[in-house]
Order: C-alpha cells, then sequence, then structure tokens
C-alpha cells in the first residue's frame, strides 16, 4: 500500500492495521517504545523548579487560555517543560516531552528538551565563519561541528522572566560580545504566550552593536500522543516543501536543495513517521532517521507550512512560521537515559522536533538566506504551533 497517495481520512483509519509494519527493524527501538495506554497530563510543582544557578533564581511560569489549554516554561534556557492540550474526548494530554525538574534538565543527557536556541540554531562546519572579512571560532561541540550556540548555549543561562499577563511569558537575555565565540553584543527578548484559539506562539526580536550572525529557535519534543505514549512512528505528517537540504555523514548540509519528489523526504502528502524511514538511503543513514532542514515553499505565516496528527490522541498540530526552513528530526539519538516528567525514559524515537529555522552553516554557505544582523537592524521572527482534535 503507498500511504502517500491516501487522504489524511484513510490514512486515520489504516493507522492500527499499519502500525507493526512501521516500526524500526532496530531490536533497541522495538522493545523500549511500544507502550500503548496514554497518560494524562499535569502541571509540574512549582517547588522543582525553584534553584539558584549562575546567581540568578530559576521559576516555573505557566499561562493559559480560555479553553484550558496550559503551558508551563521555565526561565531556565526559556524552555516549554509542559503543554496541556485536549485530545478528541476533551481530556488534557502532555504533548511537550520534557523533564519535571531543573535539576533533571541540569544533569540530563539531551540539553535541548524544550530549550530556547541560539545564538545560532542547528550546526556550523567545523566550528568556523568569516564574516565582514574577519574568521570567528566556535566550541565544536557537536564533533566536528557547532550544533546550537556551543558549549552553553542558550539553554544553559537563566533568563529573565516578565509575565506580561495570564497568557504571556516575555524572556530576555544579553548574550554578551565573544560569548560562546560569536561577536556582538546581542540583546534577546522572546515572547511566548497562548492564544484563545490554541496556538502556542513564538515571537523572537534581538538587535546587536556588532555585526554578528542570528539564528533563533525553540527546540521542543512533541509527542500528540502525550509524554510517555511510546513510539512516534506512526504520526502522520505534511509539510509543503518541495526542497531539502542533503547533509554530508556530519550532518553538515552539502550546499545543495534537491527536491524531496520520489524520497523518503516527501511529506507533499500525508505520511506516517516510519512509513520509510528505514528505507536504504544514503541521508536517512547520515541522520541516522530524518535529521534534515526542510525548504519550505513560498508561504507567509497566515497558513500552515506543516501539519502532524497523533495516531491515538487524534491532536492536530499546524505550524506557522515566517522562517525559510524547518529541521526535522525524528529522534532517533534518544537513548533512555532520562527519565522524563510522568516516570517513562526517553525512549528511541518517542518524540520528534521541528525546529523553524534558517538552514543550518549558512555563514559558510552564501546561497543559503542569511542570518546576518548589523547595527541598526532588528532580527524579528514568528512561529506558531497551533492545535486542534479531529
Amino acid at each position: 500500500m503507498n500511504l502517500r497517495n491516501l487522504s489524511w481520512g484513510m490514512l486515520s483509519a489504516c493507522i492500527t492495521v499499519l502500525g507493526a509494519c512501521n516500526q524500526p527493524t532496530n531490536k533497541t527501538s522495538t522493545t523500549t517504545t511500544m507502550k500503548d495506554s496514554i497518560t494524562y497530563g499535569k502541571l509540574p510543582a512549582d517547588s522543582a523548579f525553584e534553584k539558584t544557578i549562575d546567581g540568578k533564581q530559576t521559576h516555573l511560569y505557566v499561562l493559559k487560555n480560555k479553553n484550558g489549554m496550559q503551558a508551563a516554561i521555565t526561565n531556565f534556557g526559556g524552555r516549554l517543560v509542559t503543554l496541556l492540550v485536549a485530545d478528541s474526548s476533551g481530556k488534557m494530554i502532555d504533548v511537550s516531552v520534557g523533564i519535571g525538574s531543573i535539576d533533571g534538565y541540569v544533569k540530563s543527557t539531551e540539553r535541548y528538551y524544550g530549550a530556547t536556541i541560539g545564538r545560532y540554531g542547528n550546526r556550523i562546519a567545523k566550528g568556523h565563519f568569516t564574516l565582514d572579512g574577519k574568521q570567528y571560532t566556535l566550541a565544536t561541540n557537536n564533533p566536528p561541528n557547532m550544533l546550537h550556540g556551543g558549549k552553553k548555549g542558550y539553554q544553559d543561562v537563566v533568563w529573565d522572566a516578565k509575565r506580561i499577563n495570564d497568557h504571556t511569558l516575555e524572556l530576555t537575555y544579553l548574550s554578551k560580545d565573544m560569548e560562546e565565540g560569536f561577536p556582538g553584543n546581542l540583546n534577546i527578548k522572546v515572547t511566548y504566550s497562548l492564544t484563545d484559539d490554541n496556538a502556542f506562539k513564538c515571537n523572537y526580536e534581538a538587535t546587536t552593536d556588532k555585526i554578528t550572525i542570528v539564528n533563533l529557535t525553540n527546540h521542543a519534543y512533541f509527542n500528540l500522543n502525550g509524554e510517555g505514549s511510546g513510539t512516534i512512528l506512526n504520526h502522520l505528517v505534511q509539510f509543503k516543501a518541495d526542497h531539502y537540504t542533503p547533509v554530508d555523514s556530519t550532518l553538515i548540509p552539502t550546499g545543495k536543495i534537491e527536491p524531496v519528489k520520489g524520497t523518503p523526504f516527501d511529506f507533499s502528502t500525508p505520511a506516517t513517521i516510519g512509513a520509510r524511514i528505514n528505507d536504504a538511503n544514503e541521508q536517512l543513514k547520515n541522520g541516522k532517521g530524518y535529521d534534515h532542514n526542510f525548504v519550505l515553499n513560498k508561504h507567509d505565516i497566515t497558513q500552515p507550512i506543516a501539519t502532524v496528527k497523533g495516531d491515538k490522541t487524534g491532536i492536530v498540530m499546524e505550524i506557522y512560521t515566517d522562517e525559510p526552513g524547518l529541521q526535522f528530526y525524528s529522534g532517533n539519538f534518544m537513548q533512555g537515559k532520562n527519565t522524563m516528567k510522568y516516570g517513562e525514559k526517553d525512549d528511541y524515537r518517542t518524540a520528534f522536533a521541528m525546529e523553524t529555522q534558517h538552514y543550518p552553516d549558512s555563514p559558510n554557505q552564501p546561497q543559503f538566506p542569511s542570518t546576518v544582523l548589523k547595527p541598526g537592524q532588528v532580527y524579528k521572527t514568528q512561529s506558531i504551533y497551533k492545535f486542534q482534535s479531529k
């Protein structure tokens, strides 16, 4: 059966039958992601998020809308910890995979759960880039490359937080000149909000006093069946992206922009994450699954560019952005080493990430959209994750 040619409704009806066929062949993945039950969501304890780090106090902030949707965010790393969304029966599901305490995040082997990422999200080849005739050297914390800002990216700092109202939180941070090797004092403001049409909105702004590069995003890990519910391989996915950027064995883009048609990267019609993830394909081998930047078709913030549906809950997430790219990561490096909020481990492919962004390694690839920010300019971008149940 060709999943790519089925409608959303037909695919939903076929999920149960096809589920076993979509499981990875890797033995570890089949023994650690088979949980069938759903844990209904709740907010974590405020007290678990009270700590002093680098002389600054961490807290947990809860946002809500009129429909009962709630988001819990900590100013440690600007992290989305919990996102409670109603399923098709009206019960609240925590679709954001995260950890239940500050100590848990500090000790985690996976540093990016739910975090605000910067100064440069994704990878920069060999930790080097040249800007305005000067070469800059960054930490190669993902050898041989720089990943998500370096050794101490924004996921490891305590942001200044200001609650604007019940549904809006403003986070600010001064990233100082040459912090992690990046030039310029970068003043950042990130505003997270819940709207009454069940959208989690992310607004990013930044200014600099020296020419620099900026690529901010949020690294939320999602499971639309709920954290701890098992594999995400039967989630349905659709992208408005006719092209993607293939990568080398170190996950740096080759510089080419290639069509997705006829490849496992074609999500122009709905397909499950697991439908082709084990295909014999060099790019899937390089990423150990999906860990690639999709080149989004021409769009604006008013139209969704990605849609994902949880097979057990019926929860649908639509993604809106004014960014040119979307990094789709299928949880390939999850190893079950961390205990999450509801007591389950972060097992292989039990969460996915969709990071709105500029392309990886753009500072070294002039054919890609620029990530340069100059004094007097304002970096401003918006992304929205909107939820409904069907």
